[in-house]
């Protein structure tokens, strides 16, 4: 056959197989096979707010009904390319089941769906999935189990902006602005009008001025190699560039808002430590802390949060979550202050089961014997006084009371010794710190927050006993099991859009992957409504 006689139409050719019935794909798909289970869950969710999303105008597109489906069948496959929907769809007969008989979709029609039209709405078909399987006795919401962790950006590793130096050459400019305002309103011959304090619109009218002087004396601006520029073009062009880098470092200052750093190229991404390290140096990633809260192994909720500390997205975190249906909440170390064990003493019906972050440290030998840190110095509650392991007496000096960004207002009682000369301990005791004093100039400081101690002592009595060591065993299986699952089984280590609405529906997508792909496998070993797993093991 010569190459001309080929044609785009492959059918023409013909071919060897008989034409055979049935023509539906469904009966190619085994019985228990997850889309199945897929469907059936998918067709008792109510798509109300999604198809609001849409124009009454216009012709009729695909189904979101059916692209929801779609896009949550490839999130439990691993494929989150639009590109490898599409192909699935042409190419899988799982796929060509949900698409109900319909053409395969485009892939930015696959695109278009998720970033534009399940923003609003992907949080709340989440919810819808969650709602059923507490009907159906899968999730007992009694026990809540939360962690975080963090996920690569689609972002530039290398298009940083760092908080702390933006600020010290926005510094560094307005000292030099000082210096040569002055100066060229003198060689201008303009009244002098330099603020003790220099803004934005104070240099724009200083850029006003002289543009008008230029103006008055016909200054005709000289550009290129060989010419010489004018000396109130110099100063017009200086005065510009001034005005360009208070512009950029405000707008840099902006975007930071509280946060310490940001990606240029999502600028909604903060830049923290992860465990994934490409350049083996500890380097910093663009990443969104993601927090999950977990029962019955199933994800009930979850918050993506550009702040890099976990104690500071617990309290909004918690906000979210059904409250009045859940009676333990447990997280680690990681999510440890006294504001965070301060709101859930004021909670009626929850109580928080929070490692402190001293648990396993209290353990060791060398934290024992330590003779500087106050758990090894005796306490007298009558005189409010500890004493040392070289029997001297620290006495309470004074207590500061501060308060967080946040507005939450602490207390700390310090506590001075009376004599630390010639103490053989002293070396052992005092640790060395930012204090710039030599080591025999100094006295040894206790700050003790007595409102925290309580309510670690507290916690700490909870989580060792019988019921608490079981929650922590169910913790480390089910909300640290979840992103093992997400990391490992799915590779969901980084998002594919950028900002923070279109991640969350990303990650939405994968919760609800997650939760269908659970209850599958729990149907399928026999482990239907089971909560929590009872060690035989008690731990400390």
């Amino acid at each position: 056959m010569k190459t001309q006689e080929i044609q785009l139409d492959y059918t023409a050719y013909g071919s060897g197989y008989q034409l055979k019935i049935p023509m539906e794909t469904e009966i190619l798909i085994p019985k228990d096979d997850s889309v199945r289970l897929l469907s059936a869950i998918c067709e008792r969710i109510d798509y109300k707010e999604l198809y609001a999303a849409y124009s009454e105008k216009g012709r009729e597109g695909y189904s979101p009904r059916i692209l929801f489906k779609i896009l949550s069948y490839a999130y439990m496959r691993k494929i989150y390319s639009t590109r490898e929907i599409e192909r699935g769809c042409l190419e899988n007969v799982k796929f060509m089941y949900l698409l109900e008989g319909r053409r395969a979709p485009d892939h930015n029609t696959v695109g278009r769906f998720r970033k534009e039209r399940l923003r609003e709405t992907m949080e709340g078909l989440f919810r819808q999935l969650v709602e059923l399987l507490v009907e159906a006795g899968e999730i007992d919401l009694s026990t809540v189990f939360i962690d975080g962790t963090k996920i690569e950006a689609q972002a530039n590793r290398y298009t940083f902006v760092w908080k702390k130096s933006v600020e010290k050459r926005q510094g560094k400019l307005l000292e030099k602005m000082v210096v040569e305002w002055p100066k060229i309103e003198e060689r201008n011959e303009l009244h002098k009008s330099c603020p003790s304090k220099i803004q934005t619109h104070h240099v724009k009218k200083l850029l006003k001025r002289l543009k008008r002087k230029g103006k008055e004396e016909g200054l005709v601006m000289v550009h290129g190699r060989g010419k010489r520029k004018p000396g109130l073009q110099r100063d017009i062009e200086t005065v510009s560039d001034w005005l360009r880098r208070m512009k950029a470092y405000q707008k840099n200052l902006y975007i930071c808002g509280e946060r310490g750093s940001y990606s240029k190229t999502d600028t909604d991404a903060t830049f923290m430590h992860v465990k994934e390290d490409h350049m083996k140096n500890g380097q910093l990633k663009p990443c969104y802390n993601v927090n999950v809260a977990t029962a019955s192994e199933y994800v009930i909720g979850s918050d993506l949060s550009a702040d890099c500390t976990d104690t500071n997205t617990l309290i909004p975190f918690t906000k979210k979550l059904p409250l009045d249906r859940i009676q333990r909440i447990v997280a680690d170390a990681g999510y440890e202050s006294e504001e965070n064990y301060s709101y859930f003493e004021g909670l009626p019906h929850t109580n928080a089961y929070i490692k402190p972050a001293n648990h396993e440290q209290k353990k060791r030998k060398k934290y024992r014997t330590d003779p500087g840190r106050r758990e090894n110095m005796a306490y007298d509650a009558e005189k409010d006084e500890y004493t040392c392991a070289n029997g001297k007496h620290l006495k309470l000096e004074q207590v500061k009371s501060q308060k967080n960004k946040k507005g939450f207002s602490t207390e700390t009682s310090v506590y001075r010794c009376e004599d630390c000369q010639g103490c053989p301990l002293k070396e052992k005791c005092i640790r060395k710190g930012t204090s710039k004093k030599p080591l025999e100039d100094r006295t040894k400081s206790l700050y003790v927050n007595k409102n925290f101690l309580r309510q670690r002592e507290e916690m700490e009595q909870r989580i060792t006993s019988e019921e608490g060591c079981i929650l922590r065993v169910n913790r480390s299986i089910q909300a640290e099991g979840s992103f093992a699952m997400t990391k490992e089984d799915m590779q969901f280590r980084r998002f594919l859009t950028r900002g923070k609405y279109n991640v969350t529906v990303e990650w939405f997508l994968l919760c609800f992957a997650y939760n269908l792909l659970k209850l599958h496998h729990k149907a399928k070993t026999g482990l239907l409504g089971t909560h929590l797993i009872r060690p035989s093991l008690k731990l400390a």
